[in-house]
């Protein structure tokens, strides 16, 4: 754990006593801080109070000695509308910030040059957050991933000279992190998300800027016209940007064309990586994700040969696209984290010849904006009460049956895509449906297919153990 000493002795006010928010509680005391910590949820609080933190309803104590107030990033900070902690922190002029802004100020005081990369966008930040952590882990380096992608960060190990850091920020921790500056800042794309919580999106775009925009070097995926526009703001103030790209060449930074990145710099290019065989890596969005972490690692000085043995081990992240087992041309693929249409487009995007497990609890608009797709599914095996809507949607152009639950799916596509001689196929779980209805989580449902898998006859695992663990 990272104790906050930056506020060692002063009054601190925290709101959120959930994971991050209590991990910082922990973290905050350690460091030496005075905290009050509060929460709506009578549970979180008792909880805290029996780990000896302090703990009171903040509409009672003296905002005026508060040095700062401590907010969860799943709390509102201005939209819908501030929360009621917000509005007193305001009208007393005490500074609001979140964990990754205490981390941010531990590293300035203990280890300022230590590496440090984060990541945000829209889609593709875990996995590009895990393959950057990969890459430096698997070339030997001290490493620590944490953030937004489940681990809180001050539950990492302590800032020191020549630790890297790995940490993916969603724009909530963004909004709470004034003075972040990574050694190198990732913002992958930006499409419309959260505006319950940002109101519009530009003031979404705005508070993803502010990670690049604060680092030494910005990676910028300049295939939206918002990241476009902010890697030209960030340049014309002086900035470092690496643009990277999968959809077109560039004259200065990294792009994807295929499988293949390439490194530009002012007419000239060399190869850096190919992605084709990477199981992982599949994909334009892939593509894209790659190209990132190779920026980033080479921002803070891992060579070329280290970033290419990374991507080529790379385990990929569990339930995201993540092949599981093979039995003879047939891949086994668990994209469990796929709960909607959107999420679920990149894996059918990526695979040829599909025997698609799909259904659950719907999403609005079901599998409709996934016909460009349907050439590529040999045949669709509906689950969950998300089957028959999906049926209606299929109608007669893709073969389906209605399986019910998940067991009887794997063993259905298993058997027809062994029967199947046409060339690589995959066995794709990628519901674009929440679990809700089944399962407990999607991670509950990606082992769950995992294990169905692991019963099959003849099947070589590509993952350590039916629960998904490489």
């Amino acid at each position: 754990m990272i104790p906050v000493t930056t506020l060692a002795g002063k009054k601190v006010a925290l709101f959120g006593l959930g994971g991050s928010g209590f991990a910082t509680a922990r973290a905050l005391k350690l460091g030496g801080a005075e905290v009050t910590a509060w929460d709506d949820n009578p549970d979180s609080v008792t909880k805290a109070a029996a780990e000896g933190i302090h703990t009171t309803d903040l509409r009672s104590i003296d905002w005026s000695a508060q040095s700062i107030l401590v907010l969860s990033p799943g709390v509102p900070l201005t939209h819908p509308k501030p929360h009621w902690t917000v509005d007193l922190a305001r009208a007393a002029g005490v500074d609001i910030v979140g964990d990754v802004e205490l981390f941010v100020r531990e590293r300035r005081a203990h280890a300022p040059d230590c590496p440090f990369i984060a990541i945000t966008g829209t889609n593709g930040k875990s996995t590009t957050t895990a393959l950057i952590a990969h890459i430096l882990k698997s070339s030997g380096r001290d490493t620590q991933l944490g953030g937004n992608i489940g681990t809180a960060v001050l539950t990492l190990e302590p800032p020191k000279d020549g630790r890297f850091y790995v940490v993916e920020c969603s724009s909530y921790q963004i909004d709470l992190a004034p003075t972040l500056n990574p050694s190198a800042g990732i913002l992958l794309n930006l499409t419309p998300d959260h505006l319950d919580r940002h109101g519009t999106m530009q003031h979404y775009a705005d508070i993803k800027e502010r990670l690049v925009a604060g680092s030494d070097v910005a990676v910028v995926g300049v295939d939206d016209s918002h990241c476009e526009m902010i890697a030209d703001r960030i340049e014309r103030a002086g900035g470092k940007v690496t643009r990277i790209s999968r959809r077109h060449a560039l004259a200065y930074g990294i792009y994807a064309d295929g499988t293949k990145l390439t490194q530009a710099s002012g007419g000239a290019t060399k190869p850096i990586a190919d992605l084709d065989g990477i199981q992982t890596l599949r994909g334009g969005h892939n593509a894209q994700n790659a190209a990132a972490a190779v920026a980033a690692c080479l921002a803070v000085g891992v060579s070329e040969e280290e970033i290419r043995a990374g991507l080529v081990s790379f385990p990929g992240l569990k339930h995201r696209m993540q092949p599981v087992a093979r039995r003879g041309s047939v891949v086994f693929v668990n994209d469990s984290k796929a709960t909607n249409a959107d999420a679920a487009a990149p894996a059918l995007s990526s695979y040829e010849r599909i025997y698609w497990i799909a259904g659950g609890l719907a999403k609005a608009g079901g599998i409709t904006s996934l016909t460009g797709f349907f050439p590529r599914i040999a045949k669709a095996y509906l689950i969950g009460e998300a089957a028959a809507e999906f049926a209606a949607t299929l109608g007669e152009a893709v073969p389906y049956e209605i399986s019910g639950t998940l067991e009887r799916a794997v063993a259905h596509a298993a058997a027809d895509a062994e029967e199947d001689d046409s060339g690589p196929l995959a066995v794709m779980l990628s519901p674009a449906c929440a679990s809700f209805d089944q399962y407990k989580n999607f991670e509950v449902r990606g082992d769950a297919f995992v294990s169905h898998v692991a019963a099959l006859d003849g099947i070589t695992m590509l993952i350590g153990s039916a629960t998904g663990d490489k």
